[in-house]
Parts: structure tokens; sequence; C-alpha cells
């Protein structure tokens, strides 16, 4: 008889640098059993050269055992529907939390998705029933409860300060008179959350042997780099000069996030409870109501979070807020500006001289946010195909980033005694890279590699290993 065969998964992502987050984790067991499974199923977002891996999965969905979610943001879960649309059949494992967000998520990226690919004249990537098909597979599972997926397969979800809900995903793979596998996937990974306590990781996971496969989004940029206080500067220096101010948000989030910042500005007296405020979104609106009404996602002291003179806005109210010229606040969706009732608002007031735009969040590459900050005072840009004269004060708010920061990862990676292997995802290349660098210099880990989607990285008892050359459509 030849030798007995080793245990190892192959683990790859799909995603090339921030948005369209999934990962494919292909586990061999020395039963020859070969299981596969996916962590997280985002939309890839931005860029024209990624918006094309939406229409297709470069693997057979029919062959994915299951799905463990991190947290409910569109990058992470926009494309579950569709992964069950062509053939997923298993479970969907996520925190409660999440289980509880995720309707809203993902039936307003239907509505969204199928309008685009109106447009475009193309079949829109799936449809109503298949979110409801989704959801039926959903399954929530209590944070720090060990879970048993397959006899071989157990997970715990640990808390994570990045929004309501999210979860870093502790996997362990263990098999008779074998070296269990253990594998932490951070997710986008946040410290403090103002909604929501999180305690720290359990000792116990600390110092047990294990690989990290560890978010960089923001793995070049230090908390030294971030002006906190900047959005109440500029909200203050907008307001004395009775400017407009559009504040571009995330839904989930950071809308809460900054209808609270406000609400400080109130009570400080740095803003006139006078102005008024607009909030512009409907999942946003819904994300807000669950904040406020659903027992257990945040805390109780924060349920005043809410500014006075806030009005929650509809569709039919919008006109209306471009054609009067009183001073006021627009809270509005999407964060990055490309789609949600952003699009109605930022044509018009880039091209006014009274109005101060604020992005509060990441914007990716070829997003109207990003096309904005590249854009000088005074050049024609295109927004949302119309063209317009950039003459409105276009600002950049990175303080409520809700992704960790370079020394805030270091010191995350720092904390665990026994690492097997730093495996970093989820960045732009550069920062991949420079991150990637940093890790293996001051992290004490065996092994530090980059993911991507051209091959898979093994990882078994021996440590790990490049592997497996992948072809795309």
């Amino acid at each position: 008889m030849g030798n007995k065969l080793k245990m190892y998964v192959d683990v790859m992502a799909c995603h090339p640098e921030v948005t369209g987050s999934c990962f494919l984790c292909v586990l061999k067991l020395p039963s020859r059993e070969t299981i596969k499974f996916i962590v997280d199923c985002g939309l890839f977002q931005g860029e024209d050269e990624y918006l094309k891996y939406n229409d297709y999965f470069p693997f057979d969905c029919n062959d994915i055992s299951f799905v463990l979610v991190t947290h409910n943001n569109v990058d992470h879960v926009g494309r579950l529907p569709m992964l069950v649309k062509n053939g997923f059949e298993g479970n969907i494992y996520t925190s409660i939390g999440t289980k509880i967000l995720l309707p809203f998520a993902l039936f307003d990226s239907q509505k969204v998705l199928a309008e685009i690919y109106k447009r475009q004249y193309k079949k829109a990537l799936y449809s109503e029933a298949d979110v409801n098909k989704t959801l039926s597979q959903v399954v929530g599972v209590e944070f720090n409860q060990k879970y048993e997926i397959t006899p071989n397969i157990s997970v715990k979800f640990l808390p994570n300060a990045h929004v309501v809900g999210a979860g870093m995903i502790n996997i362990e793979i263990s098999y008779q008179d074998e070296e269990p596998i253990k594998l932490l996937f951070t997710g986008d990974y946040g410290t403090n959350n103002d909604f929501f306590d999180v305690p720290p990781i359990p000792q116990e996971i600390r110092d047990t042997r294990l690989s990290i496969v560890m978010e960089s989004t923001y793995g070049t940029t230090s908390k030294k780099d971030i002006n906190y206080g900047y959005f109440k500067e500029k909200t203050a220096e907008a307001v004395e000069k009775q400017k407009t101010i559009i504040i571009p948000v995330l839904s989930l989030g950071r809308s809460q996030q900054i209808l609270y910042e406000l609400t400080k500005l109130q009570k400080s007296e740095t803003l006139d409870r006078s102005i008024p405020i607009f909030f512009d979104g409907k999942l946003a609106h819904n994300y807000t109501r669950i904040y406020l009404d659903n027992n257990g996602l945040i805390k109780e002291s924060m349920k005043d979070f809410l500014p006075e003179n806030l009005t929650f806005v509809d569709s039919e109210m919008r006109q209306s807020l471009i054609t009067t010229s009183n001073q006021k606040i627009i809270v509005t969706t999407s964060g990055m500006g490309t789609y949600g009732p952003a699009q109605f608002y930022l044509p018009y007031f880039i091209s006014q001289m009274n109005a101060t735009i604020m992005f509060t969040c990441y914007t990716a590459k070829g997003t109207v946010g990003a096309n904005l900050k590249e854009a000088k005072f005074g050049d024609v840009v295109k927004v949302n195909g119309i063209l317009k004269r950039k003459i409105a004060d276009v600002l950049y708010c990175t303080e409520f980033s809700s992704h960790a920061k370079q020394e805030e990862l270091i010191s995350f990676l720092q904390s665990f005694t026994n690492l097997r292997a730093v495996l970093i995802n989820h960045g732009e290349t550069k920062v991949k890279e420079e991150f990637a660098e940093k890790v293996y210099n001051e992290v004490n880990a065996s092994d530090v590699a980059i993911l991507n989607r051209e091959y898979f990285f093994r990882i078994g008892s021996y440590g790990i290993e490049k592997t497996l050359t992948t072809k795309f459509k």
C-alpha cells in the first residue's frame, strides 16, 4: 500500500482586490473525500474590468457543500442568490444578526441589479424568487458557540466590530489521527463600534495553531494619517458658510453612524437644530428602523441616535430638495455615489458653489466617488452619465471607516501566539503587497502570502504551498 493521504485544504480568493469577496475552499480528507465550500459570495463593484466577474463563478455551484458568510455588505453577500440560481442547494451559515439584516440587502440588490442589467440589454443575475429560495437556506448561528457542519468541519462565529452582525469565522477541520487544520477568516475587520460592544477573542483561540485569512483594505494607512475631527470641522465650516451639505453613506453602519455624529454636533451646539436634515435611501431607512426596533442588535443606550429636525425622504420629495435654496443637510445612499438616491443629488450639487459633498467611506476605483476625487476644481466630470463642472467642495472623510488601520491589523495578528500562516486579501494590489511585507517583518508567523484569483494556497500539517493554477472564463 502507498503512503496515507495527508489532509489538506486549498484556499483561493475569487476576488482580485476589494469588492466581490468570495473564497473557494477545497478540503481533501485522508478518506479521499472532497468537500468544497465558500466563505462569502459578494458582488463586484467599481471598475468595468471587475464588473464582468459578476456574470459567472469560477467553480461549479452544484459542487459547493455549504457557504459561510462573514457580514451583511453587498460586496460580501450580493451574489448569494446567483449561487442558488446556479444550483447550490446547501446551507448558508451566518450570525443571527446578519440573518435578520440579509433579506433587506438581497431584495434591494435584486432590484438595483435588475435595473442595471436591463439598461445593458442583459438578463438579470437573479430574480426575487431566487432571493426567497436563498433566504430559505440561511441558518443563523449564535456567536461564540461551536457548530458542527459536517463530521469533520466545525465553525465558531466570533463578534466583529465592522458592522452589526459581523463575525470572524473560526473553522476547525479534523480527522482521526490527523493534526487539525484551523482557519480564521476575519472578513472586514473592525476594532470598535459605537453601537455595540465587542468582547476580545478567547485566549484559547489566540493560542491555538491556526492560519488567518486577513483583510488589508487600509493595510498601508496609519491611524496617524487619519484626521479625526475632520467631519466636525468641515461640517461646521460649511454650516457657517450657509452651504448645503450632501453626505453619501453606506446603508448599513455608516448611515447610522453619520446620523449619530450629527446628533452629537447638535448637542454640542456646533450644528444649529433649525437646519433641516434629510435622510434618503430605502435600504438605509430599513436598517435604521431595525437598529431602533430589534432588541439585542445595538445597545439600549444608543437608541436615541437620530438627530432632531430629521426627515426620512421618499422619491416624491427629492425634486423639492434640489429646487429649494434653503440650507440643508442631505444624508443619502450610496456611499460610493454610484447607486441609490446619490445618483439624483450628485449631478446637480457638484456644479453648485453653495454645496459641500462629503464622502464618508472607501470609494472603489471606477465609482463616482473615486472619479470626483481625482477631478480638479473646475474640471468637467461625468456624474452618472451627465457632464458637469466640478465647482462644489468635494471632501473625503476617512475617520469613520469600519476597517481597521495598519497598526490595528498588525496588533490583531501579533495577539496570536502560534500562527501557521497569514494569507492577505481584500485590498488594492499595491496595498496587499506592502501590507504583506509589513506582516512578514513584524508578525511571528511561519508563512505570509497574498491570495488572489490566479492560484490556490494549500494548507496542511506540513505548512502551506502555492499550488493549482486556476483558469477562468
